[in-house]
């Protein structure tokens, strides 16, 4: 009521900005002065206080009711205008030459990328588009826009009060975010009594780091390194921050102390402030009414326009600026916060509105210059001409850059400032340009560019000081498509052309740039003259920057060349064009080298992609018209002088050898600039092509070097924003696509038709293309069966303008020049000629016979008068005779076919000219290279193959007769030996072929089959030395790598940092994994490697990146994988298992026997005063052949021993994550989890991939699994005896059956029972046959506790008929009767008419622990598995191997007596009830990667909908996402940072711990990429399974094309995780890298 109270004060005053002033002035320091109020407090306060009286005033009655009639009668603004923040997804639309922007409006996405800030949506611009600029939410049409209906009030009223209040809070805004007193306030809003608190505010600066700052905090005011922290970021995120609130005379001590502090760091002092708490007060209401304002005008077009009126209206007052171009003036001094929302109110107001838009650019314009310079110096006069404002502003900013001859010379620039400068220079390709005022401006500018920074040859010694040329070729860069632009525009109009023309030419005309300093001399050659003034590149300044020479090479300036007549000085124009052309031959020649690398990467960049268009491009242009208007041997002289060629080609000689290979190379770079003026004709205007087939000419050549991915091929196009549309349909006509595998990137191969374009000396090649490209296309030629000559390609005809250009080819210096290199190869001086050399002349004479064949055949012969094949023939050393010579030298074997091409071409034209066909002669020789190549191949090959034919009947005869010989020899030998048998083999092994198979195929209990006698050799990696794996033998190892795992996890993100359980839930919530790749070394061999790369890597730059020393990693000597220990190789005992004693025994050791035996040995272990003997015949007393149950225990050499306890102290350390202690009781325990563990994920690998389970493992897996199986089997219990008790006698912890993983039961009962036959004094172990049985009851009862642990923790079981009389459905109804009878259980036992699924459900249940125990004993006892298992098996092979009975319900009647207590004890247990709220289903859930989306867009907008769930600013977040989980992270953010182990971690740090034990795997949505992280420390980056249609890979969305889901790397992303592979690939990363700079991988 209040409120309303006070709005009708406000509405009924004459002054109604007084009373406002009055009221803010006293609720603003109530709101935000005080002390005790928390930040949300603050917030409501001024909600309510404030900001709601002030929508009372705007509105005229409730907000909320206003706001819904707004809805009712407006719809949305046409324009969406949504403001873009820093990293959030963009999307793009190039067509009809346009690029747009847009936000997710429009579902057909063209293009994406991640926006920089600042800008805003395209949809609804009408001038960003050409047809349909809105989607359907932004449509004018779809519903109709009420732009005056603000509420149900009168418009005109709403308008006006609207305007009103926006006039007085706009000019608040802007009087206090410019406001520089920072002890008073103005004098309407000074209080009645002012308070005594001031703030000490640090503002933010681009020259402390984060580090800095904190520490500089922590030592001048009194706060922790959290609040030191907390500073630091909200003083970055806003721009200043009150670090500290008191007195003045406090807060001056803190301000001095700051200064200091940061002083001492960093040399420069941070910039601190001392602001009154009332001016800090008011400064912060202004940036909540600048978002304030944001939301208001969002909620009507009426709102909108008053507030650009009110912004854009001139001061009443005095003749300042308006309000908005007062903002605009002091943003270079306003602090980040204030800044940010300056520049949104300007976009969601001003840019909304194409009239005032219009407006704001007049306002922008006018202040342009002052803008500009603030924006350089920051640290963070009117004319009516915009070019003229742009570039005057330049020409002030570079005006210290110019030297004596006003030309630019960027000695010593700031680049900093420098870099600022060119965002200038953006702002010309916006501005439509319609005078030459502007036009003459630019030219001024490009004048001072024409000529700068020349260069002189340096000779003596090297030159001092590398000259700085990056800035020239920026301006460079900066500049090529405004260039562009101008001759895009000039060219509209022949009028404007000609104009532009004559400007420039005059400009051009009137430069001093590297004059000539000589008169006019002749030059004499072949009784031609030239009168030319002499000028040297290699002794006068030259510049290779000439901007207005180049702009006559312009679009259609050839046209006014040809078309307009003039007094033109072609030579002239032709000059300084072939002086940059010289450079670089002379550079090519290393006559410039004492000049340095700058010369070398300035001639680069001048014929690079990035600059050629608008330089070299340009040149070769300007010397065709040269040509083209010149009397050719008088340009071909002019050539040659300037190449400094002209007295070696006149008859003067050169001695000194090192001139002569850089004449040589002078000539070659001659010859190829010829090659290239007559040559490359594919420009429009040159001739008859278009913009297409220049294109398509680009794409030919660069795939003509090798076959190319679409992102390599648009690197090697210029980049040309016009002709980028067409750039597909161009190269799906020249090139097929060849889809990638699973790594690597799809190609792109030239189609054949279009082979016979390739020219080799194409002028955008550089030397190493032009090697590749020769290279590849030679290799193809001869695949093909082809010669090797690379001819030239049929050019197209010059315009008629351009034609005389071909007269160079048949002119007398031409043929003079090619008859003098010809003639230096003829008589064979070597120093004196290169192949290069000869390889270009005969492109020229290809090249000039062409055009004569094509004149030929397209005129009659008195039309035709280009005649180079006569004069080529003229004379007694013609060309003709010099290339006959040339055929038949050695040194020129490489260009033979290319001379017989020549030559034959010469036959042709003869031919032609004498109207008559080829000779006999030539037809026969033309042919005769192929044929004779090939006739001599297959001649070759056949006498090869005859050869080896007879070698091998050779061989064969001898080795029948020494076989003959030996059997002769040794012929009683033979006689006694078995007809089917092995010598000395006693024929009473074998009874029968089908009982040796039931043996061999059997690895538990008294049926099973021998363990061979194996003698394995392995070679050491390191030393090559090889050795036999024996148990007293040194220790030979296998490199290994230990690590958590949560693969099989069937509950993700619910680790427990507690102790690790005795008892391996079912979980499998942490597993500990041991892998290896499989290379043997001797063991002493890897503790010197170890050593050794411990001493090297502490001294390697960033090497705990890599390996982390203290954990004792390594990378394996041959492959490069990480590994942390080592498994010592154990061989398999051999065993020849006596079968009859089995029996007898097993007629005594039976299953109740058994558990009686073992429970009175546990019982007997607590009664220390029992001899070891006493104990001994206490277990044995009821075995009457005791000799079979117990054997010597196994020794193994003391190497082993030690190899022993490295890695089960590794595995224990790593999987509890605990400091090494060899003397833990869990040391065995871990052993043989990590065993288990081992096996099922390898089982569950080959599950997933569907594949066998034996012979699917290469070599290498196999070798490390079963050498992990007899680690475990063999290592050294101390305190087995007291494990066992834990596993067996404390009920207190004993888990319920629900709460055990039976596999690691099973590995732990089988590997720890043979503890129990040790003593102190007796060293026994239980023999093969005792083990047998050990092995099968142990099995037995694990079964069976695990098929119960099956049917009690399945839910429901179909209904089906029909199968209730079978055997397994009477023995599975016997099993549920036993288990109901215990009262404890009632579930879907208890329903009538399931049985019959039952087994089948059990089956499915019970596959991968028969599977996994199949592979555990395989490696245990080294029994053959039966042939199914090499297929894919059933579960009656599994069962059959194991031991099993086919119908495993059989067990149970088996063994009824015996397990009925036991099942009584397991089901009535209490636990059971319990464990059943959170079982686990079998089989196990699969894990696998989650699923993702299969287009990309729809990732990235899941990601624009993110928000972190600790912040609720609007600042840039890098969502990521967990592709073990699916859970969306706010990564690389202060905000989510949270503690581990004492550390701050970001939140894919943290969420990894609890997801995979450490290890996770994310995908950076909005960059594109997969990060791998190992630890707190490690991590790198992969690329994502997403490609585009090209089949690349798009990191940081860079070329922005659309992605789609590539399942098959994604399923290698999986098979990466599930192989427990990627510590490895983030070392393999990181070891190919140079890693300068470390990423705190921890904050990510």
């Amino acid at each position: 009521m209040f409120f309303f109270v006070v709005v009708q004060t406000w509405q009924g005053a004459a002054d109604t900005r007084t009373e406002l002033l009055h009221y803010l002035k006293e609720e603003v320091l109530q709101t935000f002065c005080r002390k005790e109020w928390s930040p949300q407090e603050e917030e409501e306060r001024m909600q309510s206080c404030l900001l709601h009286p002030l929508e009372c005033f705007l509105f005229g009655e409730d907000p909320q009711q206003a706001l819904d009639k707004l809805k009712q009668g407006s719809s949305f603004s046409q324009q969406c205008g949504r403001v873009f923040k820093e990293g959030e997804t963009v999307y793009s639309c190039r067509s009809d030459w346009i690029i747009l922007i847009y936000c997710m409006c429009f579902s057909i996405i063209s293009q994406m990328h991640a926006s920089s800030g600042g800008g805003f949506c395209d949809c609804g611009d009408v001038e960003a588009w050409k047809i349909g600029p809105c989607c359907s939410k932004h449509d004018p049409g779809a519903v109709t826009l009420c732009a005056c209906s603000v509420n149900s009030r009168c418009p005109i009223i709403a308008n006006r009060t609207a305007e009103k209040l926006f006039r007085i809070l706009l000019r608040y805004v802007a009087d206090f975010l410019v406001w520089e007193e920072n002890f008073e306030l103005p004098a309407e809003l000074q209080p009645r009594t002012k308070d005594s608190s001031y703030y000490c505010v640090l503002y933010n600066d681009e020259h402390h780091s984060y580090d800095h700052v904190i520490y500089t905090l922590q030592r001048s005011v009194p706060c922790d390194q959290a609040e030191a922290q907390t500073h630091t970021m909200l003083i970055d995120k806003e721009g200043r921050r009150a670090v500290k609130r008191g007195t003045l005379h406090c807060c001056q001590q803190a301000k001095d102390l700051i200064k200091s502090n940061s002083e001492n760091i960093s040399m420069q002092q941070l910039r601190v402030e001392i602001l009154h708490s009332a001016v800090m007060a008011h400064q912060t209401f202004a940036i909540r009414l600048g978002s304030w304002f944001q939301k208001i005008i969002g909620y009507s077009v009426g709102f909108r326009h008053a507030f650009c009126q009110v912004a854009l209206e001139q001061n009443r007052d005095s003749d300042g600026p308006c309000l908005i171009s007062r903002l605009m003036l002091h943003d270079a001094r306003m602090y980040k916060g204030a800044r940010k929302i300056v520049h949104e109110l300007i976009f969601c107001s001003m840019l909304m509105e194409t009239e005032f838009k219009r407006l704001f650019a007049i306002e922008f314009t006018k202040h342009y210059q002052q803008l500009q310079k603030d924006f350089i110096n920051d640290d963070h006069e009117q004319i009516s001409n915009v070019i003229k404002v742009i570039v005057n502003t330049v020409m002030e900013l570079l005006r210290e850059y110019l030297n004596d001859n006003n030309r630019f010379y960027f000695l010593g620039y700031n680049s900093e400032k420098f870099s600022r400068i060119q965002v200038i220079f953006h702002d010309l390709r916006y501005i439509l340009i319609t005078v030459l005022e502007g036009f003459r401006v630019f030219l001024g500018f490009l004048k001072c560019m024409q000529g700068m920074e020349e260069m002189k040859r340096q000779l003596g010694q090297h030159i001092p000081v590398e000259p700085e040329w990056e800035a020239g070729f920026t301006l460079q860069i900066q500049l090529r498509h405004i260039l562009a632009m101008f001759q895009d525009w000039c060219s509209s109009d022949e009028e404007i052309l000609l104009l532009v023309f004559k400007e420039c030419y005059t400009l051009l005309m009137r430069c001093n740039t590297q004059p000539f300093h000589g008169e006019a001399t002749d030059y004499y050659m072949c009784k031609h003259i030239l009168n030319v003034r002499p000028y040297k590149v290699s002794q006068e300044p030259v510049s290779i920057h000439l901007p207005i020479s180049r702009l006559l090479a312009g679009r259609r300036n050839e046209f006014v060349f040809f078309s307009v007549t003039g007094n033109y000085d072609f030579m002239l124009l032709a000059e300084h064009p072939l002086r940059c052309i010289v450079l670089a031959a002379q550079v090519s020649a290393e006559m410039w080298r004492r000049n340095g690398l700058s010369l070398v990467s300035q001639v680069y960049h001048y014929q690079d992609v990035k600059c050629r268009h608008e330089m070299y491009d340009k040149d070769i242009l300007l010397l065709q018209i040269a040509a083209s208007k010149m009397d050719p041997n008088h340009f071909l002289i002019l050539i040659l002088l300037r190449f400094e060629l002209f007295e070696c080609f006149n008859g003067t000689s050169v001695k000194d050898q090192a001139d002569l290979a850089q004449r040589n190379r002078l000539t070659e770079e001659m010859l190829y600039l010829l090659i290239v003026i007559v040559g490359e004709r594919y420009l429009p205007g040159v001739s008859h092509v278009t913009k297409e087939d220049m294109t398509m000419r680009e794409v030919i050549h660069l795939l003509c070097i090798e076959p190319m991915a679409h992102s390599s091929l648009v690197k090697g196009l210029p980049e040309n924003e016009s002709l980028e549309t067409g750039l597909e349909s161009i190269i799906t006509k020249v090139a097929t696509f060849k889809k990638p595998g699973v790594s690597g990137h799809g190609l792109y191969e030239v189609k054949k038709e279009h082979l016979d374009e390739f020219n080799p000396f194409f002028y955008h090649y550089s030397r190493s293309q032009h090697s590749k490209a020769e290279e590849s296309q030679k290799k193809r030629r001869a695949q093909e069966g082809n010669d090797k000559a690379l001819r030239p390609p049929i050019p197209p005809k010059f315009c008629p303008s351009f034609s005389s250009i071909v007269c160079l080819l048949c002119c007398d210096i031409l043929i003079h020049i090619l008859r003098h290199v010809l003639l230096r190869a003829a008589e064979d001086r070597a120093t004196r000629w290169t192949e290069a050399m000869i390889q270009r002349a005969l492109h020229l004479i290809g090249q000039a016979l062409l055009e004569e064949k094509t004149q030929l055949e397209d005129s009659t012969m008195d039309e035709v008068t280009f005649d180079f094949s006569l004069k080529a023939r003229s004379e007694c050393k013609s060309v003709f005779i010099l290339l006959s010579k040339v055929k038949t030298m050695p040194a020129l074997e490489a260009q033979k076919d290319m001379v017989k091409w020549v030559l034959q071409m010469f036959e042709i034209v003869k031919c032609l000219r004498e109207k008559s066909s080829p000779t006999v002669s030539m037809r026969m020789e033309t042919t005769k290279p192929e044929e004779n190549v090939l006739d001599k191949e297959k001649a070759e090959r056949k006498r090869k193959a005859e050869a080896a034919k007879l070698h091998r009947q050779k061989i064969m005869a001898q080795m029948s007769a020494m076989q003959k010989n030996f059997i002769e020899s040794n012929k009683m030998l033979y006689d006694n030996m078995p007809e089917s048998g092995i010598q000395g083999e006693a024929p009473t092994i074998m009874e029968s072929s089908t009982m040796e198979q039931r043996e061999l195929c059997i690895a538990v209990g008294p049926h099973r089959g021998s363990t061979p006698a194996e003698r394995e050799l392995l070679t050491c990696i390191l030393c090559q030395e090889e050795q036999e794996v024996a148990a007293q033998a040194p220790a030979m190892v296998l490199t290994a790598c230990v690590q958590r795992s949560t693969v099989l996890t069937q509950c993700r993100g619910k680790i427990s940092r507690g102790t690790y359980p005795l008892f391996m839930p079912p979980e499998l919530a942490v597993g500990t994994h041991t892998g290896s790749c499989g290379h043997v070394m001797h063991a002493t061999c890897w503790q010197k490697y170890f050593e050794a790369v411990q001493n090297t890597t502490r001294n390697r730059l960033h090497a705990e990146l890599i390996i982390d020393l203290e954990n004792g990693e390594y990378l394996c000597p041959l492959c490069k994988s990480l590994c942390n220990t080592v498994v010592p190789l154990i061989p398999l005992e051999p065993l020849a298992f006596n079968y009859e004693n089995a029996e007898i025994i097993g007629q005594h050791l039976t299953l109740p026997r058994w558990i009686q035996t073992i429970s009175a040995r546990i019982k007997g272990l607590k009664f220390h005063n029992l001899t070891p003997t006493i104990i001994i015949l206490f277990i044995f007393s009821s075995f009457s052949h005791t000799r079979f149950t117990v054997c010597c225990r196994r020794k193994f050499s003391g190497s082993i021993t030690e190899m022993l306890v490295v890695c089960a102290t590794t595995v224990h350390r790593v999987g509890l994550k605990t400091a090494p202690n060899e003397q833990c009781p869990r040391v065995p325990i871990m052993a043989w989890n990590t065993c288990a563990f081992t096996i099922q994920a390898i089982e569950n690998i080959l599950q997933e991939e569907d594949k066998p389970l034996f012979g699917s493992l290469q070599n290498r897996q196999h070798a490390g699994l079963k050498a992990i199986v007899q680690f475990a089997a063999s290592e050294s219990l101390k305190n087995s005896q007291a494990i066992i008790q834990r596993y067996s006698m404390n009920r207190k912890n004993t888990p319920s059956l629900l709460e055990v993983d039976f596999f690691h039961l099973l590995v732990g009962l089988v590997l720890s029972v043979p503890s129990l036959y040790q003593e102190e004094a007796v060293d026994l172990q239980p023999s093969a046959v005792s083990s047998a049985y050990n092995h099968m009851h142990i099995l037995h009862l694990v079964t069976m506790a695990h098929m119960v642990q099956i049917l009690m923790s399945s839910s429901d079981f179909p209904s089906v008929e029909g199968e209730e009389n079978s055997e397994e459905a009477r023995a599975a109804s016997g099993l549920d009767a036993i288990i109901v009878g215990c009262g404890q259980y009632s579930g879907a036992f208890n329903s009538p008419g399931n049985t019959g699924v039952k087994n089948e459900t059990l089956k499915r249940g019970m596959e991968p622990f028969l599977r996994c125990a199949a592979l555990f004993f395989n490696c245990l006892t080294g029994v053959t598995p039966p042939e199914e298992l090499f297929t894919t098996p059933g579960i009656e092979a599994l069962t059959s191997y194991l031991a099993l009975p086919s119908n495993v319900f059989q067990l149970f009647q088996e063994h009824r007596d015996t397990v009925t207590p036991l099942l009584q004890r397991w089901c009535g247990s209490p636990a059971v009830a319990k464990a059943l709220k959170n079982k686990v289903q079998y089989p196990r859930r699969r894990n696998r990667l989650i699923d993702l989306p299969e287009d990309y867009s729809a990732l990235l907008n899941q990601a624009s909908h993110f928000q972190c769930p600790k912040s609720a600013d609007d600042e840039r977040k890098h969502p990521t996402l967990c592709l073990f989980c699916g859970a969306m992270l706010c990564s690389q953010s202060s905000c989510c940072l949270s503690q581990l182990d004492g550390e701050d971690v970001g939140a894919c740090t943290a969420h990894a711990a609890t997801c995979g034990a450490g290890v996770g795997m994310f995908l950076r949505i909005r960059e594109c990429e997969i990060v791998l992280m190992a630890s707190k420390t490690r991590g790198s980056t992969y690329p994502a399974p997403y490609l585009d249609d090209y089949g690349e890979t798009d990191p940081h969305l860079g070329r922005g094309n659309p992605l789609h889901l590539c399942p098959e790397r994604y399923r290698k992303l999986k098979r990466l995780w599930q192989q427990h592979c990627i510590l490895e690939e983030i070392a393999r990363s990181l070891e190919v890298v140079n890693i300068m700079f470390a990423f705190e991988w921890q904050l990510l």
